[in-house]
């Protein structure tokens, strides 16, 4: 009787790990990949401003840590005004999770940027958005918003680069 209990619970166990499995594997592939469609999203920008996304924008860069995130705005502060619109580009940068303190001290300092910057603080906006440790996540997108390509960048060495890239 003894090892029938344990098969049992050696069977419970192993269901239990391919369930596990089963659910990371499925996370995994609800990645943005090329060929799927951005979907529609509304947030809000720096400057409280509600912005939601419809097909148009051609690249999306998204900074998922703090870092990354200040040597992208430095780049685009750098650069004329409307430079983000003028390349058909979006610049979201992920607050979720950001303690308070940190709310404290970065929001005023975002306000004073002169591009836009769109405000990731929806716990799973950022989901199905791949990621790569100390990179920015660059989607290329046709006219109809159909990623046509997934890229991550060096936000100090090869952000200029996805601008002069066809």
């Amino acid at each position: 009787m003894r090892n029938v209990d344990g098969m049992h619970l050696l069977r419970r166990l192993a269901t239990f790990a391919l369930l596990a499995l089963s659910v990371a594997c499925a996370h995994a592939a609800d990645l943005y990949k090329a060929g799927d469609a951005l979907v529609p999203f509304t947030v809000k920008d720096q400057n409280e401003q509600e912005f939601t996304f419809t097909p148009g924008p051609r690249i999306v860069i998204v900074s998922f840590s703090m870092g990354v995130g200040k040597d992208a705005n430095g780049y685009f502060a750098k650069q004329p005004a409307d430079f983000l619109a003028k390349n058909k580009t979006l610049f979201i940068a992920n607050i979720y999770g950001m303690p308070s303190i940190g709310r404290f001290f970065a929001l005023p300092k975002m306000k004073k940027y002169p591009h836009r910057i769109l405000l990731g603080d929806d716990e799973h906006l950022l989901d199905r958005f791949p990621t790569q440790e100390g990179k920015l996540t660059v989607l290329r997108l046709d006219p109809s918003a159909k990623i046509t390509a997934v890229e991550f960048v060096d936000a100090e060495k090869e952000l200029p680069a996805i601008f002069t890239a066809k």
